[in-house]
């Protein structure tokens, strides 16, 4: 019985042992995609955050344009429509509030916040970074190119690609040339084959004539 009793105990340790080792794996798994999903949610939060610091100020200010204070500006408008004064408020209100929500979109999208946004975090993690600063090697040729060259280089392929776009477009343009030539070609080879025609014919119709009017016309009478 009690060697039965220790050999249970031993399977229960067994699996208790093995269920923590296979969360110790998966949490190391995990935790890249974790780190993330941290992330993104870091970047949620901020744009939330934005937005709610957007919202409150906007309700502050639409606040401050109440009915009461538009009622007392045009007091004498008021007096006599109050129904019609309080729709126009409303009117105002509403244009007020989606002519404000468009501008600020405008600004959010010309200004780049999501940009601007994954830069504060950049500086976030340099600033938590343990690595060390860059620090001048004291060789200013040296760092004078580890500083510009990364530069030189982006604008080299830029102006490779360009080069290529020019190339591509260079070539288009020199066939849409020759496409063009070959067509004046075959417009005057055809103008050409229709002269000779004409003439041909021209000619055809003039013997033909001569033939018809010789008896008419004999070569004395011309000659008289």
């Amino acid at each position: 019985m009690e060697e039965a009793v220790g050999t249970h105990k031993c399977i229960v340790d067994t699996g208790e042992n093995v269920n923590n080792a296979t969360e110790g794996v998966s949490s190391q798994s995990v935790a890249p995609e974790n780190d993330f999903i941290r992330s993104d949610e870091h970047k949620r939060n901020r744009l939330q955050l934005f937005n709610k610091v957007i919202e409150k100020s906007l309700e502050k200010f639409i606040s401050d344009a109440g009915f009461q204070r538009f009622a007392h500006t045009f007091h004498p408008f008021y007096k006599k429509n109050p129904e019609m004064t309080e729709d126009i408020h409303k009117q105002f209100i509403e244009h007020l509030q989606r002519n404000i929500q468009v501008e600020i979109n405008d600004l959010i999208e010309e200004g780049a916040l999501e940009c601007k946004l994954d830069e504060l975090d950049k500086l976030d993690a340099a600033e938590k970074s343990q690595d060390p600063a860059w620090r001048p090697s004291g060789v200013p040729d040296q760092d004078l190119c580890s500083f510009v060259m990364p530069y030189y280089l982006k604008q080299q392929v830029y102006l490779k690609r360009e080069l290529d776009n020019i190339r591509k477009e260079n070539a288009a343009l020199a066939q849409r040339v020759l496409a063009g030539r070959a067509r004046i070609e075959q417009t005057e080879l055809r103008i050409a084959t229709a002269v000779d025609e004409w003439k041909a014919s021209a000619q055809a119709c003039f013997v033909e004539f001569q033939t018809i009017s010789s008896p008419f016309c004999p070569e004395e009478t011309l000659d008289d």
